[in-house]
């Protein structure tokens, strides 16, 4: 039997095409870019968002009835330019953690990432307060805490009938095999059906799927990218980057240099979006 809804709980019911925002969106270029809603508690930001077509993206959320929420607090709509995708998705990652608006829930700072490492053929857990994730060598994953690290070492092992046993993750009764080898989710190293090599070398292969890349360069680097959505715009951007994290972007060199000053670590945002672009070569890269 359906459940019924009070009429006024229906956001569809509510929802009124924001006219005081008509105007704010006629000016918005049709280009890449971050655009930010305003509220009018301090003008604080309430969603920081980024598109390849500002216009498109910021009308898209107007016409949207789900998004009356967002568009009732709205004041205002601001926006900055970025020559592409790559400047665009760095950018909202480096505002939503500097600013922390309020209807943002993911990019938000991780002070808690962790990763799984191999130490004496054993997988551990390891922080990037005690590690540091850009230059460490074969660190596998990136998660949110401890927790989530330990499900996906879990999974693994399930996929790839690995024992919990041998990967530390259960206890075994001396001369006793798991109970996942009885009914063969287990490979058997546990009972000698498999030497303890394969299977370390199993648990190898398994890892390399989600092994996280070490920052390539010996310093800082700018990845230039130039306005290709407007074909009369001769300019571009250069993105500086240590370390996997976004330093800022300029429009030459020499003030590329001025932003590698900055003491940094990992960041993951930054790895995500940064990973395919530079070790695939397709970015435009300087040593700086």
């Amino acid at each position: 039997m359906p459940v019924n809804h009070h009429p006024d709980s229906d956001p569809s019911r509510l929802y009124e095409y924001p006219t005081h925002l008509r105007e704010l969106v006629a000016d918005l270029p049709s280009s890449p870019g971050v655009y930010v809603f305003h509220g009018e508690e301090g003008d604080l930001p309430l969603y920081i968002g980024k598109s390849i077509n500002l216009r498109s993206r910021v009308l898209s959320h107007l016409r949207n009835p789900d998004e009356a929420n967002l568009i009732r607090q709205t004041r205002r709509i601001t926006n900055i330019r970025t020559a592409g995708e790559i400047g665009a998705l760095l950018l909202e990652a480096s505002l939503i953690k500097q600013q922390q608006p309020l209807l943002n829930q993911r990019l938000r700072r991780n002070r808690q990432l962790c990763s799984l490492r191999l130490s004496h053929g054993l997988p551990e857990v390891v922080y990037s307060k005690d590690v540091n994730f850009a230059t460490e060598p074969s660190l596998y994953g990136l998660y949110a805490s401890r927790h989530a690290a330990m499900e996906e070492l879990y999974q693994l092992a399930d996929r790839h009938q690995l024992c919990y046993g041998s990967l530390g993750l259960e206890k075994l009764k001396p001369g006793r095999a798991c109970f996942r080898a009885t009914i063969k989710l287990c490979g058997g190293v546990c009972r000698g059906e498999e030497s303890p090599e394969a299977h370390s070398q199993r648990l190898r292969a398994s890892l390399e799927g989600v092994r996280v890349a070490c920052w390539p360069y010996p310093g800082a680097i700018g990845l230039t990218e130039r306005y290709q959505y407007d074909p009369h715009e001769d300019k571009c951007q250069i993105h500086v980057i240590r370390n996997w994290f976004y330093l800022g972007s300029v429009s030459d060199l020499s003030k590329a240099r001025e932003l590698d000053v900055i003491d940094v670590g990992f960041d993951t945002d930054g790895y995500k979006i940064l990973c395919q672009p530079i070790l695939s070569g397709s970015a435009d890269i300087t040593l700086l």
